[in-house]
Parts: structure tokens; C-alpha cells; sequence
């Protein structure tokens, strides 16, 4: 150093520090984006060295690390289809990962957590990055044109363009999905995912309504991202459900919330098999015959469904019998939900 040269001081060289960590960690956000796992590892680690003690590189290192391992699994899978399906599927396990993150057990009690806006930030690069390299895989399987008629392929697809951030794009896969398989509760949930995303909320209530009704089951709760069912699923969840019970409850919650407020009218076909499902739930839940923790919120659906059906047909005979009869059932099996859904 020359006579001339200013004299850095420790605060000076910290802001130095701290620009050249930010300045990395967006490097590897970058790099995620396009797909550059090991660079954006790369970039990470060297952030670590700068600054061995920085939240958010901290927090990001231990995400990507969790989805590098997991990629390592797909040399398991030679098949393209399961390859990106291995991916997919792994979504809820690392949402049970990322809770873990917040106890105190896993980071020793102490506040090491990056805030809000820098957990979003990497969030969001991951998902770029991880349904980017899904994606890959199902387009190689598009490119043969007997596929392209293939709804779960299309699903998939739909599933990764909504996940690395093309919602129209997506949309465009799960409408061309819809259509070659109408009544499946996977494809109109993702669907309504996407145009609630979109910022059609009419179309997004009416489609996750119908989705929750066929088969709640079918539904990939952890796969959805918009607000408006989110937000649902972690109100049912508050109250203690969880598991397959935490799907059946979102369809009641989602009508007593005023989530599922867009209600279509019922052709004679589907009344009839209403009508039908809701007898042999009633049988079986008389019975104890099945699991009464997944009927019970499965029956309540069935009766809003059929009690909304009745309040539209009033001036048909017998419509205000049987709308104040499915009333006192559903008082019988939950008089809180009763009384929630008669106000």
C-alpha cells in the first residue's frame, strides 16, 4: 500500500463483504432460473466464504442441497415420464422440509432465518429451477404426436409451465387436458389453479368447486399456488386437519368461506348420482363401516351441493321438503357447521 492509498476500515470492508455476498447470491438465483444447478451451488458456496454466517445463503444452501439430492435419484428412472414425475412428486415432502426449517429441534432455537422477501427470492428461483427441469422431460415425450393426446402427459406438462412461471402456456396444456378427460379432479384443480392465477376468479371457484366435489383425493393440494386456495388450506389445516381429512374438509370450509361461492346447476344425471352417493355415505357413516373422519366432511359436501340444487328450483314440487331435510341432516352429523351455513 502507497502513502497515498485511504486506509480501509472495518466498516467499510464489511459493506464491501456484504455487496459481494448479494451480489453472488443473486448470481445463483440467476443461474437457477436457467437451470444451472451446480452453478448456482458453485456461487452459493463461495458467498459462504465471504460471509460464513449470512442468513439467506445459509437458508438457500440447505434448500438447493435438499432438490440436488433428490435430482441425483433420477438416474434410478430411464423412463422420461418418470423421471419428471419423481420431481413432481416430491413437492409435498419438501413443504414437510421447509416446516421443519422454523423448529427450533432442526436450527438450534436460534433466529437464523432470512426474512420474508429474501425466503420468496429463493423460493421462487428453486421452483424455477425445479419444474424447469421437469418440464424438460415431459416435452420430450410431447415431441411423438400420438402423446400430445395423452391427458396426464398434458397434465404434467401444464403442472411444470405453471410452476417455472408460463401461466399461459399452461393454461393452454391443462384446457387441451380438460377436454380429453372432463371429470378428473386433478386436471380442473390445476386448471382452476391457473386461471387464478390468471385473475379469473369466476372460472378458478367454479373449477376448484367441481374439482373438490369429484374426487378430493385426486387433488394435489401442495402443487397448487395460487392465493385464494392457500389461503383455504392453511385455514383448514389451523383447525387440525391434516393428511387425506385436510383435502375433505376444504371443499366445506371453502363454501363457509365464501371460497367456493360460483355454483353451476345440476343436470337430471348428476342429481340422480348426488343423490345416490349421498345414500350409500349415509349407510356407511350409520354403519361405521369406513373411516368416519373422511365421510363425515364428504357427506357435508354432498348435502351443500344438494341443498344449493333445491334453493335454485324452489318452485319444483318437493324441492322445499327436501332442502329443509337435507338442513336437519346436516345439523345431526355438525350443528357448527349447521348453524355456519344457515347464516
Amino acid at each position: 500500500m502507497s502513502l497515498g492509498d485511504p486506509v480501509m476500515n472495518g466498516s467499510q470492508a464489511i459493506s464491501g463483504n456484504n455487496g459481494i455476498t448479494e451480489g453472488l447470491i443473486q448470481s445463483a438465483y440467476e443461474s437457477l432460473k436457467n437451470g444451472e444447478g451446480e452453478a448456482a451451488l458453485g456461487s452459493l458456496k463461495t458467498a459462504l466464504k465471504t460471509d460464513f454466517e449470512h442468513q439467506e445463503v445459509l437458508y438457500a444452501l440447505k434448500c438447493l442441497n435438499w432438490w440436488l439430492e433428490k435430482i441425483q435419484l433420477l438416474d434410478n428412472f430411464r423412463d422420461p415420464y418418470e423421471q419428471g414425475g419423481f420431481i413432481l412428486s416430491q413437492w409435498e415432502s419438501y413443504h414437510a422440509f421447509l416446516d421443519r426449517l422454523v423448529e427450533p429441534k432442526f436450527n438450534r432455537g436460534d433466529k437464523w432465518l432470512p426474512d420474508t422477501e429474501a425466503v420468496d427470492s429463493c423460493q421462487y428461483a428453486l421452483k424455477r429451477f425445479v419444474f424447469s427441469r421437469a418440464l424438460n422431460y415431459f416435452l420430450e415425450l410431447l415431441r411423438d404426436e400420438i402423446n400430445q393426446q395423452d391427458p396426464v402427459l398434458l397434465l404434467q406438462a401444464g403442472r411444470c409451465c405453471k410452476g417455472a412461471g408460463d401461466w399461459e402456456e399452461a393454461l393452454g396444456y391443462l384446457e387441451r387436458a380438460s377436454r380429453l378427460k372432463r371429470e378428473d379432479s386433478s386436471i380442473l384443480s390445476e386448471l382452476a389453479d391457473v386461471n387464478a392465477l390468471l385473475d379469473d376468479t369466476r372460472a378458478a371457484k367454479v373449477l376448484f368447486r367441481e374439482a373438490f366435489y369429484l374426487d378430493p383425493q385426486g387433488v394435489d393440494l401442495w402443487g397448487l399456488e395460487s392465493e385464494m386456495i392457500i389461503s383455504l388450506r392453511n385455514k383448514v389445516r389451523e383447525k387440525g386437519n391434516t393428511g387425506n381429512e385436510l383435502a375433505e374438509w376444504i371443499p366445506v370450509w371453502g363454501c363457509l368461506e365464501g371460497v367456493f361461492s360460483v355454483k353451476r346447476e345440476l343436470k337430471p344425471v348428476e342429481l340422480g348420482r348426488l343423490k345416490q352417493s349421498i345414500l350409500s355415505l349415509e349407510s356407511e357413516y350409520r354403519s361405521k363401516s369406513g373411516d368416519s373422519a373422511l365421510i363425515k366432511p364428504k357427506l357435508l359436501n354432498r348435502y351443500f351441493w344438494l341443498y344449493d340444487h333445491c334453493e335454485h328450483n324452489l318452485d319444483t314440487p318437493g324441492m322445499k321438503e327436501l332442502m329443509n331435510d337435507t338442513m336437519r341432516k346436516i345439523k345431526i352429523i355438525d350443528s357448527v357447521i349447521h348453524d355456519l351455513f344457515s347464516r
